[in-house]
């Protein structure tokens, strides 16, 4: 159980500190949902975890609203 912790505070800083670096970048919103669902997709297949493309969304989304918003 303790890896599994382990693994959960690992995934969740590496999915936190991916998305602080593409916030910060001027980009459109859209464009960066984009990148950001795709480091989350190359995460979990480079770690063999399978969530559905709906599951990933949603945690994708819920990362997103949790950010703060910026001026674009």
């Amino acid at each position: 159980m303790r890896s599994l912790g382990f693994l959960g505070a690992f995934f969740g800083g590496a999915i936190a500190g991916a998305v602080l670096g593409l916030l910060m970048a001027p980009e459109k919103g859209e464009d960066t949902r984009t990148k950001i669902t795709d480091a989350v997709d190359d995460f979990m297949k480079k770690h063999n975890i399978n969530l559905s493309r709906k599951d990933m969304k949603d945690l994708v989304d819920d990362i997103t609203e949790a950010a703060p918003a910026t001026d674009e």
